[in-house]
């Protein structure tokens, strides 16, 4: 209860036009899926694939930095570095490791004799899409790992995609299935909770001198 008084407290000092549109935004969060990076070179391509998991509702992308290790380019991103949780791992074994024990299930998206073509993924399982590097895509570490394969269909003369092009209309076309499904996918409330929380500290200034405050005096 104390919690939900503080909440509401820290709301009082944003707009009504933002207290609207972190409920709306939340209303949409999943983590049903998310999104893992492995080792990508380009800034921008780990930046702009932030930038489309916050478009299409995606709480969390993982980033393994086994080899390479960089900041998320601000410009490119487009402020969804504030709006979306980011894991960082320093070895696909540890990520991958999290994700089992989160219960995901682990999509290699890449050509396999096993794969899958998008429009007939089954996108019930709650699911972690891994994007490799761009020139040599997932490691084999992922593709032994793996619990499914997923490919774009591709009928030009190019036969790869760029890795955040691949990333979003995989999560269009997913998310758009869920959406339109009974199943459990939201964020549950304590989570929803912990977000406005941090979406909040993220947006007013002197947060902690505010809470500190607040608490002094209750």
């Amino acid at each position: 209860m104390t919690n939900l008084k503080l909440l509401n407290y820290l709301e009082s000092f944003l707009t009504e036009n933002r207290k609207e549109r972190f409920k709306k935004v939340l209303a949409q969060r999943t983590k049903h899926f998310t999104v893992a990076t492995e080792d990508v070179y380009q800034l921008h391509n780990t930046s702009a694939v932030m930038r489309s998991c916050d478009v299409f509702g995606i709480q969390e992308l993982n980033i393994v930095e086994e080899v390479n290790s960089k900041s998320i380019d601000r410009e490119i991103a487009m402020g969804a570095q504030k709006w979306v949780d980011l894991n960082r791992f320093n070895s696909v074994k540890s990520c991958i490791n999290d994700l089992k024990a989160k219960d995901y299930q682990i999509v290699a998206t890449t050509p396999h004799v096993e794969d899958c073509e998008l429009i007939d993924f089954d996108f019930t399982k709650k699911s972690c899409f891994f994007f490799g590097r761009e020139t040599e895509g997932l490691s084999q570490q992922v593709i032994e790992e793996a619990d499914c394969y997923l490919k774009i269909p591709m009928v030009g003369f190019t036969e790869s995609l760029n890795i955040s092009v691949s990333a979003a209309i995989i999560l269009q076309h997913v998310t758009a299935q869920l959406r339109k499904s009974t199943i459990d996918w939201q964020l549950s409330e304590t989570e929803i909770i912990e977000k406005r929380f941090d979406w909040i500290k993220k947006t007013i200034k002197d947060y902690d001198d505010i809470v500190k405050r607040y608490l002094d005096e209750n």
